[in-house]
C-alpha cells in the first residue's frame, strides 16, 4: 500500500475499536441496551425505577435529536448477585456481561463527585468504552439542575460511546479570542449567550465582575461562564444537556469551528452532527414520517454464581513442547488460586471420545479446590479429538447446575480438530452457553477465535514455549470475568527465568496497599524442585519448607495465612538441577479491604483483526476501581505465532495514538508485524513511590455553576468549582494482566517505507509579549517511532481556509530539527502585525520523513496578538439574602463578552521566520 493510503488511514485515526457492546440498531431502534449494576451498589429499587425513567425520555430526546431517525426499543438491566429482588421479577442473565456494559452503574472510590462520563479510548468516530453513572446521579434528582434531566445526559453520553464524538466544553481552556476579536466561553454553539462573573463560593451570594488578564487576553482565573437560562439556540447536546432550550447537536449552520473543543481538536473542526450522520446507525435509518415510537421494554437480568467446565485437549499433539504440562499447572493454579469461591466447576477430556473427568462442584473450601486437582487428566491419548462431542458433553455436565444459558466452558486446544465441531455450531449458537477459547499453538486451527466471538467468550492465544507464563495469565484473565471490580484477582508478578545449573535469580515483587488478602506466592520449574527464599516487608523469611510442592503440576506455592504486607518482597530462586532450566514466579492477591478497590489493569487492541499494513493501537487502562491512575509505566509485551515477542512502552501523554493526557489511558502504536496469524499481549505496569496519582474521570458531563435569568445570576447551590488533585498512591504499585489475541493477515516483509510520520494532535500555541510560542509532542518517522525529518507549519488568519485547504495558507517551514518521539518541542513564531491591531492568528503542522512522506495536517491551535478592550462591567454589589431556598439569586452585571471597538482588523501575511 501507498503511504498516501496508510495516511488515509490515518487522517482521523478511523481504527474501530473491538465493539463490546451487544446493543444492536435494526431499523432505526436500538435493541438490548446492557445497563449493568456494580454489586457494590446497595440493592435499591428507585435505582431500577429511575433507570427506567431515563431510558425512556432518552429515547424521545434521542429520536429529536437524531432528526426523526432512531430511538430505543429495549433495554437490559443486569442485576449482580448480591442483589435478591424478591419483590420483583427477573431472569437469569445469558451472554450479557458486566465487562462488557453500555452502561455501568457504580459509585466513585474516594467519593469525588457523581457527574457522568463515558470511557472514551479511541480517535474520533470511534466508539466509546462503557458510560459510567452513579447511584447517587441516579437517586439525588436535585443532581439534575447541574447536569441536565436523566434523558437529555443520556443522550449526551450515548453520543459519546456509540458514534466517537466529544464534548463541546474545556475546563482547561475555558475562553478563547475569536476572529472577530472578543473572547468568548469555549462552546458550541457561539449562539448560546450569557454573562461572565466571577461567583463566590460560600454562604453569600455576591459575584464580582471578570478581568482580562493582559499576558494572554483572556479572563483571569476564576472567570465563570453563566449561559442564559431562557435561550433561543438549539445546539448543542455535547455541549451542556443541561440547557433548557438544547436538544440537538451542532451542524455545519452551527458548528463553533474556533472554540477550543475536544470536539474540534480529535475531528478537525467538524460539527458533531457531520459525525453522527456519517455513523451506519444513521446511514441505515431514514427519517420517519410518524412519530409514534412505542416506548422501551426492559428486561431485568440477574447475575449467578458461575458455571464452568473446563474442556482440556488430550489428543497426541499435546504431549508437544510440554503443552499438557503446562495445561495441568495453569488449570491446578486456576483452580487453587484464581477462580473466585462460590463458582461451579467441572472437568471434561477430549480426544475422539470425550470423558467427564468431574462433575459440577462447586468452590467451597480448600477440599474441593484439591479434588478436583486430583480430577485433572493424567495423561493424553494416541488419537486427535473430536470437540463436538466434548462441548456436548460439557453442555451436559453444565446443565446440573439447573439450566444452561449464561454457563461457561474453556476450550484449550492446539491443533485443526476443532474444523469437525463446525456440525454442532448451530446448537453453540441456541445454546446460550459463552465458551472461552485458548490457543495453546500455531496450530490451532483459527476456527477457534470464532466460537469465541459467536459466543461473547474471551479468546487468548499461548506461546509455545516454557519461557512464558501465558497460559496461567490468561486462566487469570477469564477468572476476572466475575460481574465487578471486588472479587478481581491482582496479578503483581508473572515472570519466568531461565538459569543455570547451581545458580540463583533474585528480583522484587511489591505489594500495595490496595491488595494483600488471599496472596499467593507459586514458584514454577520446568524439570525439578528447587530452593526458594522469601522475604517480606518485616524482614519475615519463608523457605523452601513453607511452600507446599504439587509435583504433578511442577509448582511450590505459599499461601500467606494473613492479609499481606505493603512493600518490597525479595525472592530468591536456585537451580538445583544439573540442566540449565526455566524458573517462574506468580504473585496473585485480592483486595484488602469491602470499601477500598483494587487497582485492576485492563488491556485489549483496537480491534481484533487486522490487515497488513495498516497500524493498530495497544491500549492499558489503569485504575483504582473505576478512577484513572496516572504516572505509571506500562510495557506491553506482543507475540506473534512465529516466537517473536516485541515490547512497547504505552504512554498516556495525550499523543499521537493516545488521545487524553493524564487519563489512565496508556497507548501506543503497533505495526511491527513479523508474521500473520495470530498474537498475544501482556502489559506490565510499575510504579515507584510518589510516582503514580488517582485523577479524575476527563469526560465528564458539563457541571453548570448556573444561569442568568432576567438580568440576576442563579447559582446552583450545590455548585463548587471542581478540585482535580486527588491522592497520590501510597507505595509501589506491581501489575500484569493479559489481552485477548487479535490476528493479522496479508503481512509481508517490506524494504520500502511504508508509514508516514504520526498525525499531531496537540498543537498549542500561546502569546509571550509579542511574540507566540508553538508546543507540541514530537511525531515520530515511523508514526510515533523514531524522528521526522522536518516540520512544515501552516499559518492564517482563517480558520476554515486552513482546515479545508493547508497548503493553500502560508506553509512555512521550521526551522527545528524534530527531536524523538514523545519529547515536548517548542518553537517561536514572530509575527508581523500592526501593533494597533488585534490580530488572530492559526497554525496547524504537517511533519516530513526523510522520503518525503507527509502526515495528515495537526490539530489546529490558535493565538492572538493584542488584548481586547474591556467593556466595564456593573461594579460588585454588596451581599445579600438570597431569594428562593433553591437557588442563589445575584447581579449578573453585563451580559456580553468584552469585545474591540468597531474596527475590521487587518490579515496581514505572516512573517515567514528565518534561520
Amino acid at each position: 500500500m501507498a503511504a498516501w493510503g496508510v495516511l488515509a488511514l490515518l487522517g482521523f485515526q478511523v481504527f474501530f475499536l473491538t465493539e463490546a457492546s451487544m446493543a444492536r440498531c435494526q431499523a432505526g431502534g436500538y435493541e438490548d441496551i446492557v445497563i449493568a449494576i456494580d454489586p457494590g451498589v446497595p440493592e435499591n429499587v428507585a435505582i431500577l425505577e429511575t433507570i427506567q425513567t431515563m431510558v425512556k425520555e432518552a429515547s424521545h430526546y434521542l429520536f429529536n435529536a437524531t432528526r426523526q431517525r432512531l430511538y430505543i426499543r429495549s433495554a437490559k438491566i443486569l442485576l449482580p448477585r448480591t442483589w435478591s429482588l424478591n419483590y420483583t421479577k427477573y431472569t437469569n442473565r445469558t451472554r450479557e456481561r458486566y465487562e462488557k456494559a453500555d452502561v455501568v452503574i457504580a459509585n466513585m472510590f474516594p467519593r469525588i463527585g457523581d457527574a457522568p462520563y463515558t470511557k472514551q479510548y479511541g480517535g474520533c468516530g470511534e466508539p466509546g468504552r462503557y458510560i459510567h453513572l452513579t447511584p447517587n446521579f441516579l437517586l439525588q434528582e436535585n443532581l439534575t439542575s447541574l447536569y441536565g434531566p436523566y434523558g437529555k445526559v443520556f443522550v449526551h453520553e450515548w453520543a459519546h460511546l456509540r458514534w466517537g464524538v466529544f464534548k463541546e466544553h474545556n475546563p482547561n481552556e475555558p475562553f478563547y479570542i475569536t476572529g472577530k476579536s472578543q473572547v468568548e466561553a469555549t462552546r458550541c454553539s457561539a449562539n448560546i449567550n450569557g454573562t461572565y462573573r466571577v461567583p463566590h463560593v460560600g454562604p453569600s451570594c455576591v459575584t464580582r465582575p471578570c478581568s482580562i488578564d493582559p499576558s494572554t487576553g483572556l479572563f483571569a482565573k476564576g472567570c465563570t461562564f453563566f449561559p442564559e437560562k431562557t435561550l433561543s439556540a438549539g445546539e448543542s447536546l455535547m455541549y451542556s444537556p443541561g440547557l433548557h432550550s438544547v436538544s440537538e447537536f451542532c451542524d455545519e449552520t452551527s458548528h463553533n469551528i474556533e472554540a477550543p473543543t475536544m470536539q474540534n481538536r480529535m475531528c478537525d473542526c467538524r460539527s458533531t452532527w457531520d459525525i453522527i450522520r456519517n455513523h451506519r446507525d444513521i446511514v441505515s435509518a431514514a427519517p420517519r414520517e410518524d412519530f409514534n415510537m412505542s416506548e422501551p421494554t426492559f428486561s431485568l437480568l440477574r447475575y449467578k454464581e458461575r458455571v464452568i467446565t473446563l474442556l482440556i485437549d488430550v489428543s497426541q499433539s499435546m504431549n508437544t513442547n510440554n503443552r499438557f504440562g503446562r495445561v495441568r499447572q495453569a488449570a491446578d493454579m486456576f483452580f487453587t488460586e484464581s477462580i473466585a469461591e462460590g463458582t461451579y466447576l467441572g472437568i471434561v477430556e477430549v480426544s475422539i471420545y470425550s470423558y467427564p473427568s468431574s462433575k459440577l462442584l462447586q468452590i467451597t473450601d480448600d477440599s474441593v479446590r484439591e479434588h478436583l486437582r486430583t480430577k485433572l487428566p493424567p495423561t493424553v491419548s494416541d488419537y486427535g479429538s473430536d470437540f463436538c462431542l466434548g462441548i456436548l458433553e460439557a453442555f451436559k455436565i453444565n446443565r446440573e447446575s439447573g439450566s444452561l444459558p449464561g454457563t461457561e466452558i474453556i476450550l484449550l486446544a492446539d491443533g485443526n480438530d476443532i474444523k469437525g465441531s463446525i456440525r454442532c455450531l448451530s446448537d453453540i449458537e441456541e445454546s446460550g452457553v459463552v465458551i472461552h477459547t485458548v490457543a495453546l499453538s500455531n496450530e490451532a486451527t483459527k476456527e477457534l477465535e470464532k466460537l469465541a466471538d459467536m459466543t461473547g467468550g474471551l479468546k487468548y492465544f499461548v506461546a509455545d514455549q516454557e519461557e512464558s507464563h501465558d497460559l496461567i495469565d490468561a486462566f487469570v484473565g477469564i477468572a476476572n470475568e466475575n460481574g465487578g471490580n471486588s472479587a478481581r484477582v491482582s496479578q503483581m508478578e508473572s515472570a519466568t527465568f531461565s538459569v543455570n545449573p547451581t545458580q540463583c535469580i533474585s528480583d522484587t515483587v511489591y505489594m500495595d496497599s490496595t491488595a494483600g488478602a488471599e496472596t499467593f506466592f507459586t514458584v514454577t520449574w520446568q524439570y525439578s524442585d528447587l530452593s526458594i527464599n522469601l522475604e517480606n516487608p518485616n524482614g519475615k523469611i519463608y523457605s523452601t519448607a513453607d511452600f507446599t510442592t504439587v509435583p504433578a503440576s511442577h509448582l511450590s506455592r505459599l499461601k500467606i495465612p494473613e492479609v499481606a504486607a505493603s512493600g518490597a518482597w525479595n525472592f530468591t530462586l536456585c537451580n538445583n538441577d544439573t540442566r540449565d532450566q526455566v524458573l517462574g514466579i506468580v504473585v496473585t492477591s485480592k483486595s484488602a479491604g469491602v470499601n477500598e478497590p483494587p487497582i485492576i489493569v485492563n488491556v485489549h487492541m483496537n480491534n481484533d483483526t487486522n490487515r497488513h499494513p495498516a497500524p493498530m493501537i495497544v491500549y492499558a487502562s489503569v485504575s483504582q476501581g473505576l478512577l484513572p491512575v496516572r504516572g505509571a509505566n506500562v510495557i506491553a509485551v506482543i507475540t506473534s505465532e512465529d516466537g517473536d515477542r516485541t515490547a512497547l512502552q504505552l504512554l498516556d501523554n495525550g499523543a499521537g495514538a493516545d488521545i487524553v493526557k493524564d487519563d489512565g489511558v496508556y497507548s501506543k502504536y503497533y505495526f511491527k508485524f513479523s508474521a500473520s496469524g495470530r498474537y498475544g499481549l501482556k502489559v506490565r505496569v510499575t510504579c515507584h513511590v510518589s510516582e503514580c496519582r488517582l485523577v479524575h474521570p476527563k469526560n465528564r458531563v458539563l457541571h453548570l455553576p448556573g444561569f442568568v435569568e432576567n438580568g440576576k445570576v442563579m447559582m446552583n447551590p450545590s455548585w463548587r468549582p471542581e478540585d482535580d488533585v486527588l491522592p497520590v498512591l501510597g507505595g509501589s504499585l506491581q501489575r500484569t494482566a493479559a489481552g485477548e489475541s487479535f490476528m493479522v493477515s496479508d503481512v509481508v516483509k517490506e524494504e520500502t517505507d511504508v508509514y508516514p510520520p504520526g498525525k499531531i494532535t496537540d498543537l498549542q500555541a500561546k502569546r509571550i509579549d509579542d511574540t507566540i510560542v508553538l508546543s507540541w509532542t514530537a511525531p515520530g518517522d515511523d508514526l510515533d517511532i523514531g524522528s521526522a525529518w522536518r516540520y512544515e507549519l501552516g499559518v492564517s488568519n482563517n480558520i476554515a481556509e486552513l482546515r479545508d485547504d493547508f497548503w493553500g495558507s502560508v506553509v512555512v517551514d521550521v526551522p527545528l530539527k524534530p527531536s524523538s518521539a514523545g519529547s515536548r518541542e517548542n518553537y517561536t513564531f514572530i509575527p508581523n502585525h500592526d501593533e494597533e491591531d488585534i490580530v488572530v492568528f492559526y497554525f496547524s503542522l504537517v511533519s516530513v520523513d526523510e522520503n518525503l512522506q507527509k502526515s495528515a495536517p495537526s490539530n489546529i491551535a490558535q493565538a492572538a496578538i493584542g488584548v481586547p478592550s474591556f467593556v466595564a462591567q456593573c461594579p460588585t454589589q454588596k451581599p445579600r439574602t438570597c431569594t428562593t431556598k433553591h437557588v442563589q439569586v445575584c447581579d449578573a452585571g453585563s451580559t456580553s463578552a468584552p469585545t474591540q471597538p468597531a474596527k475590521c482588523p487587518s490579515k496581514p501575511k505572516p512573517k515567514c521566520p528565518t534561520n
